[in-house]
């Protein structure tokens, strides 16, 4: 299937915003919003075009970065 770049990184978005938000983990809209896009946007910007891929990492790097949080939050 041939999309567009920008159909790329919308589908790739939504996969990620979809499976937090079922899971309960996405937390605050804004910042889960700006964390998946710039993960997205940045491996975009190294060439990466599969949109599962995109959307898995985005995912994975927001979980990080929630879990760094909570830490830090506990110290």
């Amino acid at each position: 299937m041939n999309e567009t770049l920008l159909t790329t990184i919308e589908n790739s978005f939504r996969i990620a915003w979809d499976y937090l938000e079922a899971t309960g983990e996405l937390g605050d809209p804004d910042i889960a919003a700006n964390h998946l896009l710039d993960t997205i946007e940045t491996m975009v910007r190294h060439g990466e075009r599969r949109r599962l891929l995109l959307s898995n990492k985005a995912i994975a790097a927001y979980q990080h970065f929630r879990a760094e949080q909570g830490l830090s939050l506990a110290s």
